[in-house]
């Protein structure tokens, strides 16, 4: 076997513990390669650290709890603070009490007990038709339970970790009775049942399916960046609603360190690295998010979008939340 470079591996799990030449830094990612690749390069130009990263899509948490303390990851970087939050209850993460990680990121956007650390934030936003939506016609998450929406709307699978967030987020600013009575608002104004991901909903629009749809912001660059997909964002424009008294509700890409963490000292090298300025403006840049260092400029594109003032609710409450809002979901047969 070659010795592998810093970008990515795929390696079984046996070839992955065995191999001499993972003794730097081990990644479990279930971040898609290409995106990372970018942010690891530039930590081993700096450092001379090598990353090695298994992409795992699937079956992190089982993988992890089966290796035990003889797992060879150091670190478990992921999206969505469900699937955070699924790594650091199973018990297999330690606390990380750093000042670097701990000065640079918002309070919100990390464990109160150090056990995560957000790197990015995507906002949960509304496409909207140029053509048949008016500029500023959304403003808030609250309107889009208003009839005037009706036939209108779009929307992947609201047990979807992303629009379960964004459910359990309403749900912590309005309580339950409001939130049940806008999720059956939203339901009536669809204009077909939930089905596909986040940019199968932008072509819906683009086909005059529908005017409106919920997303993530970073798809709008993926989308410009595929000629197949590049008609279907330029049908639309990003709009930045933001819950009554609040902010535009936001998630994370987060990264934990394991509680086996064979390369520690390393691993926390890596870990400062991913927040520092230069790190966070590759994520900006590279993966269409927002950084968390509020003062590390957005990529010119994501800047394009609009002004993100991110809602202050804690991502800690949003997780507890999460089962509530899925019972609701649930409740008024969203998907069905």
């Amino acid at each position: 076997m070659k010795t592998p470079l810093p970008l990515t591996l795929t390696l079984p799990l046996a070839a992955l513990i065995a191999s001499p030449a993972l003794a730097d830094v081990n990644v479990y990612s279930h971040r898609q390669p290409e995106l990372i690749a970018p942010l690891f390069d530039a930590f081993t130009a700096q450092t001379g650290i090598k990353v090695n990263t298994a992409f795992v899509d699937k079956g992190m948490l089982e993988r992890l709890r089966a290796e035990g303390k003889r797992s060879p990851a150091d670190l478990v970087l992921t999206v969505d603070i469900a699937r955070v939050k699924e790594v650091v209850d199973a018990g297999v993460t330690q606390p990380v009490d750093d000042p670097v990680l701990i000065a640079a990121i918002p309070a919100n956007l990390r464990d109160p007990n150090n056990q995560w650390f957000a790197l990015s934030t995507r906002a949960r936003i509304v496409y909207a038709s140029k053509d048949r939506v008016a500029p500023g016609e959304v403003t808030t998450y609250e309107d889009l339970a208003d009839p005037k929406w009706k036939g209108r709307i779009c929307t992947r699978s609201f047990t979807n970790d992303y629009n379960v967030a964004l459910t359990a987020a309403y749900l912590a600013h309005h309580g339950e009775e409001a939130t049940k009575t806008w999720l059956e608002g939203l339901k009536a104004n669809l204009a077909k049942k939930p089905e596909g991901n986040d940019r199968a909903q932008v072509k819906s629009i683009w086909a005059g399916e529908c005017d409106i749809s919920l997303g993530n912001t970073y798809y709008m660059g993926q989308m410009l960046a595929d000629p197949e997909q590049q008609e279907w964002a330029n049908a639309v424009r990003l709009e930045f609603p933001v819950f009554e008294g609040g902010g535009t509700h936001v998630n994370i890409s987060g990264v934990a360190m394991t509680q086996s963490a064979p390369n520690k000292a390393d691993a926390l090298k890596l870990m400062e690295f991913l927040v520092s300025d230069a790190a966070q403006e590759i994520y900006a840049e590279t993966n269409h998010e927002f950084p968390v260092k509020a003062d590390v400029k957005r990529s010119d594109l994501v800047a394009s979008w609009g002004e993100l003032t991110p809602d202050t609710l804690s991502l800690e409450e949003i997780a507890q939340l999460r089962p509530a809002a899925l019972k609701l979901i649930d409740q008024v047969d969203f998907d069905g």
